[in-house]
């Protein structure tokens, strides 16, 4: 199988969409004219080198940053702010507020929303404790626990808020190689089963492939798209086969221009425009209800 360039199947409303955003940061352009879709029960990866302003594209999806120019949209509507459809999951082991235990960390955005009952909110952290397999674990402390346990508690307290939209930053890349692999097994045994849509920001060729059906592929600062193609054949199982080494060097060679011809059939006309697309009907295995909605076929 060899990559495509992937386009919206006609009829189907994206879940999320980035309409020509342009990022700033005191003066200086992060992103310059990203436009991108987002369908349900997608695992969408935002894939560039460091500072091509991937993981600010998610921040301004969380609503923590206001576009310069362009607009983020869910479900139709623009985002102004942080919202409780679109939860994030960060880097950083410290996301955790360390004098609350797994399980109250859990229940504390479901309670602070008001979106359930106290008791409500203790059964569903223990739902999703047991999910991303700590059971048992529900009354430590984040000090007691290993990188990887933490960012299983991230997890379950961001799927836990049932959101319209899963927001990853980078949450394996302080992980040990190992750890990382694991993690990176989890998230796809989680999403296989729950189906959730996934924006997931990562600067690893080889992490978007595993992760992503869709992987929009950024340039160098200031970001703008290179390409958009799709991934789904490829998983951890075929991680050291031929096909995907080959795949992750194309993908490398369209990213930092070492494959001109390549680089040259899916490169934009000009700055933040697309690539010209192939039927996203190929893209994914997967048969979409009259909702949008992925399902398995």
């Amino acid at each position: 199988m060899s990559l495509q360039v992937v386009s919206p199947t006609g009829g189907i409303a994206p879940l999320l969409r980035a309409d020509g955003v342009s990022l700033e940061y005191g003066g200086t352009r992060a992103t310059h004219d990203v436009s991108f879709d987002v369908y349900r029960g997608d695992r969408f990866v935002l894939l560039g080198p460091s500072g091509c302003g991937k993981s600010s594209l998610l921040k301004a999806a969380a609503g923590f940053i206001k576009p310069a120019a362009g607009s983020i949209s869910i479900n139709g509507e623009e985002v102004r702010g942080p919202g409780p459809d679109r939860i994030v999951v960060f880097q950083e082991f410290d996301q955790l507020p360390p004098w609350k235990t797994v399980k109250e960390n859990v229940m504390f955005p479901l309670l602070m929303t008001k979106r359930v009952s106290r008791h409500e909110a203790a059964e569903r952290a223990m739902h999703w404790i047991a999910k991303v397999g700590l059971s048992g674990f529900e009354n430590a402390h984040p000090h007691t626990l290993s990188g990887g346990m933490k960012q299983r508690v991230a997890i379950a307290r961001a799927l836990a808020m049932q959101p319209e939209v899963l927001l990853m930053d980078e949450p394996f890349a302080a992980l040990d190689a190992l750890t990382r692999r694991k993690m990176q097994e989890e998230l796809g045994r989680l999403w296989e089963e729950l189906r959730f849509t996934l924006l997931f920001v990562t600067h690893s060729i080889e992490e978007a492939l595993v992760v992503g059906n869709r992987i929009l592929l950024l340039s160098p600062h200031p970001g703008q798209v290179r390409a958009e193609l799709n991934s789904h054949q490829f998983d951890l199982a075929s991680a050291g086969s031929a096909e995907f080494q080959a795949a992750s060097q194309r993908i490398h060679g369209l990213l930092f221009g070492a494959d001109d011809a390549a680089a040259g059939a899916v490169a934009p006309a000009q700055a933040g425009a697309y690539a010209e697309r192939a039927d996203k009907r190929s893209m994914d295995s997967r048969v979409r209800g009259n909702d949008g909605r992925g399902v398995a076929p």
